[in-house]
């Protein structure tokens, strides 16, 4: 069954101070129309620029997740996305009257209380989804973190963290089953830092706008009296403690796993930087914004190339080939039994068709699978690559004296056999423009108008005469 697009029904505002420039700054939220995204608009300047909360305008990962485009920025945006994403809003207009939006109490409750007053009005258009179909998987071995989306009929996050450096705190894990749990189950979870990390911000003149009711404060170091009562004059409290759990009395925990359940709010409000709402189970262990922008802008990645090719390309079998096999033969340096294309029926300055007619009598059938033939994989890959190597040879005004080396094959998936009478059609485009003989493609291979094989190559055009 369909979904469609949702905005709001009226604009509504949310005023506070921005956590490291603590200047006040007012957000609001307007309707937006059909497939229009989330955009932010800084209103506060001349030309009111508008930002699209996509991966590729991020520029800093540091403090919160920063959007930058021509200069201008806006800072500390995940839990106001977070709260569009978690109550299914899918277009938003975001005036904002600073480079920064506040940090309220630290969570995404105030943003979705205001959405909530709003109300949330359905429109025409159908709710477009990136549909996770193979795993994508993003790891910084370094820091230990992993994150993976696999498929599933909707969208769902399961967070794991570790906190070495506080023992009353340990391993954590918080999960979102549905987004209609998020108002309730997610969206109040405070924001949190450690101790070490809020005397380096205020060593650097940083967080302006903390007071010590927006930020649990989890204690990771032996800490005196006297720190503690520095702490309290700082932030004009009558006294700083340190509480049983590890943090310090500022706040009281809501949640056991109330800092889990923040993590998973900032993996909600930073994936939503792929641009489209998921459907798939994101498995995050030890995320942080550095990490889910850069598995944004993977998952952004797949969704552009899965965009490059809509269906099997629409082509008359029976017309006369732009290259037959005796012109192939010319331009690649392989013979039978490994030239493994018969016939280009198309080609661009961007793309090419070419065709492999799988018969009976191909000579790797006698050894593979035998009593039940199968085309092998690596052969359906070096026939894509020679219907690319036609492409690119083709750029060059003597094909003759070039050939094509393989550099790299990436993303490469299976999906159907070949077998012995299937006519194999593939279509490969360019991912980026040729340079220094360097070219990289997109292919999908199909029988019929179904895909057997897809993947990315990566190849170099090589001088072989003078």
């Amino acid at each position: 069954m369909s979904e469609q697009q949702k905005t709001i029904k009226s604009a509504i505002s949310v005023s506070g101070v921005g956590l490291h420039t603590g200047k006040q700054v007012t957000v609001t939220f307007k309707a937006a129309p059909e497939n229009f995204g989330y955009k932010f608009q800084r209103i506060d300047l001349d030309s009111k620029p508008i930002i699209e909360v996509l991966a590729e305008n991020v520029t800093d990962v540091s403090r919160g997740t920063t959007l930058e485009k021509n200069g201008v920025k806006i800072s500390t945006i995940e839990h106001a996305i977070a709260a569009a994403v978690g109550l299914e809003i899918d277009n938003l207009l975001i005036e904002i009257d600073g480079p920064e939006v506040p940090i309220m109490d630290g969570s995404a409750k105030n943003f979705v209380e205001a959405l909530q007053n709003a109300g949330i009005q359905t429109q025409k258009a159908e709710k477009k989804y990136f549909e996770v179909k193979e795993p994508i998987t993003y790891v910084d071995a370094q820091n230990k973190v992993e994150l993976t989306v696999l498929p599933c009929d909707k969208y769902r996050i399961t967070v794991l963290v570790e906190y070495a450096n506080s023992p009353l705190l340990g391993n954590q894990h918080a999960e979102l089953n549905d987004l209609k749990q998020f108002a309730d189950e997610i969206s109040s979870c405070r924001t949190f830092c450690f101790l070490h990390e809020l005397e380096h911000l205020l060593a650097q003149n940083l967080i302006k706008g903390g007071d010590l009711s927006n930020a649990i404060v989890v204690v990771d170091k032996i800490i005196s009296q006297n720190e503690l009562d520095g702490l309290a004059q700082l932030f004009n409290k009558p006294k700083v403690e340190v509480k049983k759990e590890g943090i310090l009395n500022n706040l009281d925990l809501q949640y056991n796993n109330e800092l889990a359940r923040h993590k998973l709010l900032d993996v909600i409000g930073d994936l939503a930087l792929v641009g489209m709402p998921i459907k798939g189970h994101v498995i995050a262990r030890r995320p942080g914004h550095a990490s889910n922008v850069n598995f944004a802008k993977k998952i952004r990645q797949q969704i552009k190339a899965e965009k490059t090719f809509s269906k099997a390309p629409s082509i008359d079998l029976n017309a006369t080939p732009l290259y037959d096999i005796n012109q192939i033969i010319k331009i690649l340096p392989h013979r039978p039994p490994f030239l493994l294309i018969d016939r280009i029926m198309e080609m661009s300055d961007k793309h090419v068709v070419g065709i492999k007619n799988v018969t009976m009598n191909e000579p790797f059938f006698e050894g593979h699978f035998p009593g039940d033939p199968v085309m092998p994989g690596v052969l359906q890959v070096e026939a894509m690559a020679q219907v690319g190597g036609i492409f690119a040879l083709n750029t060059v005004k003597d094909p003759e004296n070039y050939v094509t080396y393989f550099l790299k094959i990436d993303n490469t998936r299976f999906k159907q056999k070949v077998l012995p009478g299937d006519t194999l059609v593939f279509k490969l485009e360019l991912l980026t423009p040729i340079r220094r003989g360097i070219c990289h493609m997109k292919g999908e291979a199909y029988v019929g108008d179904k895909m057997v094989m897809e993947g990315e190559l990566l190849a170099q055009i090589v001088k072989t005469k003078k």
